[in-house]
């Protein structure tokens, strides 16, 4: 089988142990995940089967959107609340607006540092290693973009709000940042992801769902609908399915190649050497 399923993953859970399950009831090793959901997070966490795993890279490129719950007055080292406390302030006041302002201050580009407790690698080493082993490191800074943010719910000393955020943005670095601007330690309680690309959790299926077999694959087409999709016949599959050079005779600069059932057989982008040309950048 190859597709994407859309997984409702509960707090408790790690991505790989998602991953672990779901390759039990599909009895496949043939099987990744998209994009990292703390045990602590809950909501939608995209599942690659089968050939769905060669554009897996492709599709954590999509923007993600969140709804996290702040606890204000403590600082975390691990930046949520199941971390040890480093800092703590009480008896504070704050109005509703300074927080609508400082999160709409976020709004676009900007820096931001990694968590401590994360999978980034530094040295060849992941930096929760550095932590356990209480071992100081620099930490990673990268460009992130805010597309929108919303403040849904407040009440003095917590406040909930929804993010829509591009790739490896860190919610808990995004807290902590925000608490910074308010002159306010900031830690994140709760964090659901409810869409990762064009995957809502509208339509996702608990671990329970799968295992009674209530749920449905969606075909690897569904995912790339930024793709100029181009039905070919036996004769140009072979030649895709090859990776041959090709006449560039389309419309958009991302091109994917399908049988007439609708199955992926590769995708294309102009070549650069020769724009007259396209070149194959996955093969299925």
């Amino acid at each position: 089988m190859d597709g994407l399923l859309i997984v409702n993953k509960e707090k408790g859970y790690t991505s790989r142990d998602v991953v672990n399950i779901v390759s039990k009831v599909f009895n496949t090793s043939k099987i990744g995940h998209c994009g990292t959901l703390d045990p602590i997070a809950e909501g939608v966490l995209v599942i690659a089967i089968g050939k769905a795993l060669k554009v897996i890279d492709l599709i954590t490129t999509d923007s993600k959107e969140y709804i996290a719950e702040v606890k204000l007055g403590i600082e975390t080292d691990t930046l949520d609340i199941t971390g040890n406390v480093l800092k703590e302030m009480k008896n504070f006041k704050i109005e509703e607006k300074l927080v609508r302002n400082v999160l709409d201050s976020f709004i676009g580009k900007s820096i931001q540092e990694v968590p401590l407790y994360s999978a980034v690698k530094v040295n060849g080493k992941r930096l929760y290693e550095y932590a356990r082993e209480n071992i100081s490191v620099e930490l990673p800074k990268r460009e992130i973009e805010i597309f929108d943010i919303e403040l849904l719910d407040f009440d003095n000393d917590r406040f909930i709000f929804r993010v829509c955020v591009s790739k490896g943005t860190y919610i808990r670095s995004l807290i902590r940042d925000i608490g910074n601007k308010l002159n306010i330690p900031a830690t994140m309680i709760n964090l659901k992801r409810i869409k990762q690309g064009v995957f809502s959790i509208d339509n996702s299926y608990t671990l329970e769902n799968i295992k009674n077999g209530n749920y449905k694959v969606v075909p690897i087409i569904d995912a790339l609908n930024d793709y100029e999709v181009v039905e070919v016949n036996d004769f140009i599959a072979n030649k895709v399915t090859n990776g041959r050079i090709l006449e560039n005779r389309y419309k958009s600069e991302k091109i994917v190649f399908v049988d007439s059932n609708k199955n992926v057989l590769a995708l294309y982008r102009p070549y650069e050497k020769d724009v007259a040309k396209i070149k194959p950048i996955k093969v299925l």
